[in-house]
């Protein structure tokens, strides 16, 4: 098994085949024969969601969605395309970084000193189908905070090490979209074991499929498949640089870090804010915000006691708290906060922009703001000052 953000280093891109239904279908099983758990896109409760499936026949086929500020609609497509769907409001931190973490309990038998028990990582070998290129990005830079400094979150890694990636390239990008503005997509470069592009046109319904780890070689040579076709392989490029022509959103074509770095006092906070209800949904379904806090809980009688690690947000009043109160005691100060971090001083940090470009933020905002857009404004605003770089 490849390391975190090795995958497809070393033979990405040599080796591709074409897979029908069928042979999805037979990935699925062929990866729960090897005793992993199969994660991928699937339709409940008027979504697509993120779930474990027991067969192919489970994914979205003849699915899309309607995407808009603060609106998410599923709708029958004319196909049978399996991944024809935008983000939905999961994102694959869900498993790799659980909402919900116990890290201890403690046990008080008759009055004497209490026992404490550690809770070790539980080691799941997961196997994630769907991966698009944005979220690829996304678990990479997870690694980079959870794995890549001095402080290693052992529960991401146990996950993450055994964690096989299926990257499919987006085709058919959403109204809220903008990875092009990122430099995230809609193709995939590194990062997978196997890598699909679903081609549904007059030659049928299939998926060009290429490797990327000697795992997922391994893999594919358990599956129905035969040797790729320049026919295929040309309808999967042409596809995939259509989607990139066709984003819902895009950034201003500036450097986001100094944008938000010079303009902390801009008056356009006080506008987003009054709009900003400081829910916290945009850090929920944000595939990089890896913010966490501890709960500690008792049962009645108090010989029980339980430590538990669970997400938090920065729109949560009581994140900064300290002695005396808040850091951050306004929804201005909180909504600049989260922004002027996850485009700006999330480089100064790890590396790398915080955003992946895949527009839950905005899908799920309940009052529609979009970070794109206020980025533009912060912009504008700049410009008319004479200050914009």
């Amino acid at each position: 098994m490849t390391s975190p953000g090795d995958a497809g280093a070393a033979l990405d891109g040599q080796v591709d085949a074409v897979l029908d239904r069928d042979g999805l279908d037979a990935l699925v099983r062929v990866l729960k024969g090897r005793g992993r758990t199969v994660i991928g896109p699937t339709v409940r409760d008027r979504a697509v969601v993120l779930a474990e499936l027991d067969s192919g026949d489970e994914l979205p086929y003849g699915w899309g969605v309607e995407l808009e500020a603060g609106q998410y609609r599923i709708r029958p497509r004319h196909d049978d395309a399996a991944f024809a769907h935008s983000a939905g409001p999961q994102s694959w931190k869900s498993f790799l970084h659980p909402q919900r973490v116990r890290q201890w309990t403690a046990d008080r038998e008759n009055g004497g000193e209490p026992t404490l028990r550690e809770d070790e990582p539980r080691s799941i070998s997961y196997a994630f189908l769907g991966v698009r290129p944005c979220d690829l990005r996304a678990i990479r830079i997870l690694d980079r905070v959870m794995t890549g400094g001095r402080y290693e979150d052992p529960a991401y890694r146990s996950r993450r090490l055994g964690a096989f990636l299926i990257a499919v390239e987006c085709t058919e990008p959403g109204a809220t979209c903008f990875c092009v503005s990122m430099g995230t997509g809609p193709g995939v470069d590194t990062g997978y074991d196997l890598a699909l592009t679903e081609v549904t046109d007059d030659d049928g319904h299939r998926f060009l499929c290429r490797i990327g780890s000697e795992e997922g070689a391994a893999v594919l040579a358990e599956l129905p498949r035969r040797s790729a076709d320049d026919t295929t392989r040309t309808a999967a490029a042409g596809a995939v640089s259509r989607a990139a022509e066709r984003m819902g959103r895009a950034m201003p074509p500036v450097d986001l870090h100094t944008l938000m770095r010079d303009n902390l006092e801009a008056e356009r906070w006080d506008d987003v804010t009054s709009r900003c209800l400081s829910c916290g949904n945009c850090t929920m379904v944000c595939p990089t915000c890896f913010c966490t806090t501890t709960e500690d809980v008792t049962d009645l009688t108090g010989d029980h006691a339980e430590r538990w690690r669970r997400w938090d947000s920065c729109y949560d009043l009581d994140f900064s708290l300290l002695h005396g109160g808040p850091v951050r005691a306004t929804p201005r100060s909180r909504y600049r906060q989260w922004l002027t971090h996850k485009l700006g001083t999330w480089h100064d940090q790890f590396g790398s922009s915080g955003c992946v470009g895949c527009g839950r933020c905005i899908v799920w905002c309940p009052t529609g703001i979009d970070l794109t857009e206020e980025a533009h404004a912060l912009h504008q605003e700049a410009t008319e000052r004479g200050t914009a770089r």
